[in-house]
């Protein structure tokens, strides 16, 4: 078991401190999970164990500040790191990039064939060193893994979804979202002892999270990830990070145990606050009397005591007050007139591209006031139903509609402005005419205070260009809130903000998302896109996984019966034959143990004549040993098993 730790490590970017305390171990086996707000140096943290940020001091330095504590793990140790934005060489394949992952394997083949080559011209002891060289690299191949090359590249490309038309695509020409993936992919058949993950599942459906998840609560060494999305947290993690304010504390457990020790711990920290200001206020007091008494009478002893008391009061380690509650943005800012009942309304709808079928005769129906969650997995077909409801794309047959007084917003996964140059009250103000004391005052609703109305957008967090997108939807009457992918690279946070603004929100809310957790606190009916239309489960995911799992288990009454009566006749039959034919089963498997030594001893015996007359064809020689050594280990265990039928 190794170990991995952070000790005291303060880290400075340029002028700027990013990290003033970080101090944590992880060892092998164990899964972690770094949580916190954007830009509060989560990815630092990684990018540090990574090697690819450093610790540099400078002692003495007053402009630059210098870097402190130390990063300590075994030498030997590999290590991978998932970057958001990986980069490749131009001309590169996905498979070849997948391959990259058996670089030192490959290498090795190559030193192996490299010496065969040269075996066929070499006798002695040139020749000796050569086979003893040979040998080594074939022990080291095996050890590296270089016999489950294909198992290894088959597993991930099947968990991560990658057909052979991906696998011969151009990398270069991918998404940011695919590139990362299939970095991920290559990262997993790496198998390093330390793996460190940026948002492993930003771009991924829920069958390969799922799938990831597995793969990842087996792993055998170090993991260590940043992650929004609580659900996979709660599923992989046992102890998470937490980076508040540049320092780190540790909660053991996963998501959900890190939230219920914090509120303990906020709790225990509120009672500490509570005592030490009965405490601070006493001391107050008894200063201020003691200096009152030291004026009517004239007298320095009271000074000094009093003196006293306040040096003490102002060496105090005072205690934080916590805070419980969030700023969140309220929504019901105006209320929206009512729609009719019918909000989406899709009749017998047909979609094609060429021969993929994306929808066929499929029916859906969601009325005011329900919150529904849509999934299916990457390129079924969620992104084509948007583009059908919102007009950008026409159904092949069939209704797509928005029922009678739908007012719809669309929140669309890409958060973009026309001018990221404009402040955040201009940009507001661009399209509609309100003074400006009135549109500080509506901002203010989605957060936005103060000096921040006049940070420019192009500088916006990804959680504060969604509360400004939103603003502009929600200035005008809106019953329908139409979200793609709402959750994708916010801080938890931000979702959380996100989820309790949502619950304010009075009409109809329909949204695509892989993120579980957030489908759980938000929708009470998943649709899913099943056989070229829609199913729906009322309720959340949850309940959407559960009914899916009990669809899988379930076997038809007639399979189920003919299986029980084979099992009660298998049953029947091993219990009548019993200890009766107990000797007749020994006799046979003797029998059978003979035969294969027998056999096992005519082909060694013809193995040596065939090394005999190999002569100094070395290829030749080298396989026939191998075969040789395989069937004497063969051999020794058939005797072992022919003498436990002896005794």
């Amino acid at each position: 078991m190794f170990e991995l730790s952070l000790n005291n490590v303060k880290k400075y970017m340029d002028a700027t401190l990013v990290l003033k305390n970080i101090t944590f171990q992880v060892y092998s086996g164990e899964k972690a999970g770094i949580v916190g707000v954007n830009g509060s140096g989560k990815s630092t943290v990684l990018k540090l164990i990574a090697g690819i940020e450093k610790l540099y001091r400078y002692p003495g330095s007053t402009s630059l500040g210098y870097d402190e504590g130390w990063i300590s793990m075994p030498k030997e140790a590999t290590v991978a790191y998932l970057e958001q934005i990986p980069q490749y060489p131009e001309g590169l394949k996905v498979i070849d990039v997948l391959n990259l992952a058996f670089e030192e394997i490959y290498e090795i083949e190559k030193g192996m064939r490299q010496l065969e080559a040269g075996m066929k011209t070499l006798e002695g002891e040139e020749l000796e060193k050569a086979l003893k060289k040979y040998g080594e690299l074939l022990q080291l191949c095996e050890v590296k893994g270089g016999y489950g090359i294909q198992e290894k590249l088959s597993k991930v490309c099947q968990g991560l979804k990658f057909d052979e038309g991906f696998l011969n695509r151009d990398f270069s020409r991918l998404s940011g979202g695919e590139k990362t993936t299939v970095v991920l992919g290559k990262i997993l058949i790496d198998h390093p002892d330390i793996l460190l993950l940026d948002e492993p599942t930003n771009h991924l459906d829920m069958e390969s999270i799922e799938w990831l998840e597995e793969y990842l609560r087996d792993y055998k060494g170090i993991v260590i990830i940043v992650s929004h999305d609580r659900y996979f947290l709660d599923n992989v993690v046992d102890k998470i990070i937490e980076i508040e304010d540049m320092e780190s504390e540790t909660y053991k457990g996963n998501y959900t145990d890190y939230i219920n020790q914090k509120e303990e711990k906020m709790l225990i920290q509120f009672d500490d606050f509570k005592e030490q200001q009965k405490k601070i206020n006493a001391m107050e007091k008894n200063i201020k009397e003691l200096r009152d008494w030291a004026l009517r009478a004239d007298n320095n002893k009271f000074f000094k005591r009093a003196a006293s008391i306040q040096k003490r009061l102002d060496k105090l380690n005072r205690i934080d007050k916590p805070i419980f509650e969030k700023q969140n943005m309220k929504l019901n800012l105006k209320t929206a007139h009512r729609s009719g009942n019918e909000t989406i309304k899709v009749k017998e709808l047909a979609k094609s591209y060429g021969d993929k079928v994306i929808f066929k005769d499929a029916n859906l129906l969601i009325n005011f006031g329900e919150r529904v969650g849509f999934i299916g997995p990457n390129g079924s077909g969620k992104t084509t139903f948007l583009k059908l409801l919102l007009g950008e794309e026409q159904p092949d047959k069939g209704v797509v509609e928005l029922g009678a007084n739908v007012m719809a917003a669309y929140l669309p996964q890409k958060i973009t402005f026309n001018n990221e140059e404009l402040t955040v009250l201009e940009c507001f103000r661009e399209d509609i005419f309100l003074l400006e004391g009135k549109a500080r005052e509506y901002l203010s609703k989605f957060m936005f205070y103060g000096k921040s109305v006049f940070k420019k957008v192009k500088y916006l967090s990804g959680g504060e260009k969604i509360r400004l997108k939103l603003a502009q939807l929600l200035y005008e009457d809106v019953n329908l809130l139409i979200l793609d992918e709402p959750t994708n690279h916010l801080d938890i946070d931000s979702i959380e903000t996100l989820e309790e603004a949502l619950e304010e929100f009075n009409g109809t809310i329909f949204f695509i998302s892989h993120d579980r957790y957030f489908i759980n606190k938000v929708c009470q009916r998943v649709v899913a896109l099943e056989d070229n239309g829609f199913k729906g489960y009322t309720g959340n995911y949850d309940y959407y996984k559960n009914e899916k799992e009990r669809q899988l288990e379930e076997v038809s009454p007639q399979e189920d019966a003919k299986e029980s009566v084979q099992k009660t006749e298998k049953l029947k039959k091993t219990r009548n034959a019993g200890n009766a034919d107990e000797n007749k089963k020994k006799e046979i498997e003797l029998a059978k143990a003979e035969k294969k030594i027998e056999d096992i001893e005519k082909q060694i015996a013809a193995i040596d004549i065939a090394m005999e007359a190999a002569g100094e064809n070395y290829e030749e020689l080298n396989k026939l040993y191998n075969q040789k050594g395989n069937l004497t280990t063969e051999l020794e265990e058939v005797m072992e098993l022919w003498l436990s039928f002896t005794n």
